[in-house]
C-alpha cells in the first residue's frame, strides 16, 4: 500500500480517486452493448455470452428443476449458515416498515402517503470471480418482504455454462421467480429493455463491476430505476495508536480480495501503527487462495497520516466510502462525525464481513463516492411511494384562499378557478 503522510489539504481530492477505466471508453463499450441487446435481444445475449465469457449457452433461463436439485448439492453446514443470515437479514429489514399516518394539517384536510411495492424488479448476482450467494439474499429477501409481485434474477454462468448451485439455491428458497445465466452489462440491458426469453423489470439491483455499473447508470437514462450505482468494492479504516493491526489488515485484505479494481484506505493519525498493519498485511496476504487479486488492490490502496482526528474525520467524509470501519479508542464520539458512508462497523469485533453476511444489515451499497448522495439498500428501495389526500368542503374553505392566492401570483388562472368553483357550490359536498 502507498503511504502518504500529512498531505496538504488541497491534494486530498486527488489523492483519493479510486481506479477505473477510461469513462468514455467505457460508457461507449456499454452504450454499444444496450443498444445491441434492445435490438437483437436473446441473440445478443448468447453472442455477448459466448464473447466475455467463453460460454455457448443452450437455455438462457434456468429450469425449475436445476434450481429444486441444488439443495442437494449445498452442503448442511452452509445451509445452516444461510438460515442464520436469511433471520437476521429479515428481522433487520422487517422492522423498516412503517404503518400508514393520516395526518390533518388542517380541519377537514386529510393526507397520507402509501408505500406501494414496486411490480417487477429484477436482481444482479455478480459470480464472474466469485459467487456472491449472499447478495440473493441482500436483494430478495427484501423484495419479499416488500410484496413485490414479479422478482427476477440475472448471475453470469461459470466455465461450465452453470450457475453456482448455493446460487440457486437461496433463490429457490426465498421464492425468486425466475433465474437467468446471464451476467456483466448485457444483464442489465435485458432487464432494462426485456427479450425473448428475459422481462423487462420497473427497477434493477445488485451490484457489480465497472461495466455493470455503468450499465445500470446508462439505462437509468432510459426505461428502468435503479438502486445506486454500486461498483467495485471499497473500504476505509480510521484506527489510532491502540487499534489492533492484526484485525485491521484482516479487514482491509477482505475487501482487497474482491476484485482487482477494489481499493481499500487506511487513515490514522499514527505512525507507529502503519509500520504494524504493513506488517501483518504482508503476514495475512501470504496465506490467501485470492493473493494476486489482493495484491493488484492493494496497489490501488493508500495509507493515511494526518495529523489529528478531525482531519481523519473530514478526509472520510470527502471519501465518502462505502464501507467504513471506526476502531479507535473513542470510535463511538467519531462515529457521530460521520456524514458520509454507506454502512459503518464500529470496534474491534465487528469486521465488515459481518455485514457482508449475517449481522442483518443489506450488503448492497453506493460506491465510487456516491456516498455522498444515496442510501444503501432498505425496504424503501423497493417501494413507491404514492400520496392521497381527502378535503372535505370545509377543508377546502380552510386552505382555498390560500391556493387562489398562489396559483394567481403564477398566473395559472384555471387552477384558482378549480378551487373558487367548489367553494360556490351550494351545500356541505
Amino acid at each position: 500500500m502507498n503511504i502518504v503522510r500529512y498531505p496538504d489539504k488541497e491534494d486530498w481530492t486527488g489523492l483519493l480517486l479510486r481506479p477505473r477505466l477510461n469513462i468514455s471508453t467505457l460508457e461507449k463499450e456499454v452504450q454499444a452493448i444496450i443498444v445491441e441487446v434492445a435490438r437483437l435481444g436473446d441473440s445478443a445475449l448468447r453472442s455477448y455470452t459466448k464473447k466475455f465469457d467463453g460460454i455457448e449457452l443452450d437455455q438462457i433461463e434456468v429450469n425449475s428443476d436445476v434450481i429444486a436439485a441444488s439443495q442437494a448439492e449445498v452442503a448442511p453446514a452452509l445451509r445452516e449458515a444461510i438460515d442464520v443470515a436469511r433471520r437476521n437479514i429479515e428481522e433487520f429489514h422487517r422492522k423498516q416498515l412503517r404503518s400508514v399516518i393520516i395526518t390533518e394539517p388542517a380541519k377537514g384536510v386529510k393526507c397520507w402517503q402509501k408505500p406501494v411495492p414496486i411490480q417487477k424488479v429484477g436482481l444482479y448476482v455478480p459470480g464472474g470471480s466469485a459467487p456472491l450467494l449472499s447478495t440473493v439474499l441482500m436483494l430478495g429477501i427484501p423484495a419479499k418482504i416488500a410484496g413485490c409481485a414479479e422478482v427476477i434474477l440475472c448471475t453470469p454462468p461459470d466455465k461450465t455454462g452453470k450457475v453456482h448451485p448455493a446460487i440457486l439455491y437461496v433463490a429457490g428458497l426465498l421464492g425468486i421467480d425466475r433465474v437467468f445465466r446471464i451476467g456483466g452489462a448485457q444483464a442489465i440491458a435485458a432487464m432494462a429493455h426485456g427479450t425473448e426469453t428475459i422481462p423487462a423489470v420497473n427497477k434493477v439491483f445488485g451490484p457489480g463491476n465497472q461495466y455493470v455499473t455503468m450499465a445500470k447508470q446508462l439505462v437509468s437514462r432510459e426505461t428502468v430505476a435503479i438502486d445506486m450505482p454500486a461498483g467495485p468494492s471499497e473500504l476505509a479504516v480510521v484506527a489510532d495508536g491502540s487499534s489492533n493491526p492484526a484485525f485491521i489488515a484482516s479487514d482491509l485484505l477482505s475487501q482487497a480480495e474482491h476484485g482487482a479494481d477494489s481499493q481499500v484506505l487506511l487513515v490514522t493519525d499514527s505512525e507507529d501503527l502503519i509500520d504494524r498493519v504493513e506488517a501483518e498485511v504482508k503476514i495475512q496476504l501470504s496465506r490467501l487462495p485470492r493473493e494476486k487479486i489482493a495484491s493488484k488492490s492493494l496497489e490501488n490502496s493508500k495509507i493515511f497520516l494526518l495529523k489529528d482526528q478531525i482531519e481523519v474525520m473530514e478526509m472520510i467524509n470527502l471519501y465518502a466510502p462505502e464501507h467504513l470501519i471506526i476502531v479507535t479508542k473513542n470510535y463511538r464520539e467519531l462515529s457521530e462525525r460521520v456524514l458520509n458512508a454507506g454502512s459503518v462497523f464500529l470496534g474491534n469485533f465487528t469486521p465488515e464481513s459481518a455485514g457482508d453476511y449475517a449481522s442483518g444489515t443489506n450488503h448492497t451499497l453506493p460506491t465510487n463516492g456516491w456516498a455522498h448522495a444515496y442510501s444503501g439498500v432498505n425496504m424503501d428501495s423497493f417501494f413507491k411511494k404514492i400520496t392521497y389526500q381527502e378535503i372535505s368542503k370545509k377543508g377546502l374553505q380552510q386552505i382555498g384562499s390560500a391556493i387562489m392566492a398562489m396559483a394567481e401570483a403564477e398566473q395559472l388562472k384555471a387552477h384558482s378557478n378549480a378551487v373558487a368553483i367548489r367553494l360556490k357550490e351550494e351545500g356541505d359536498g
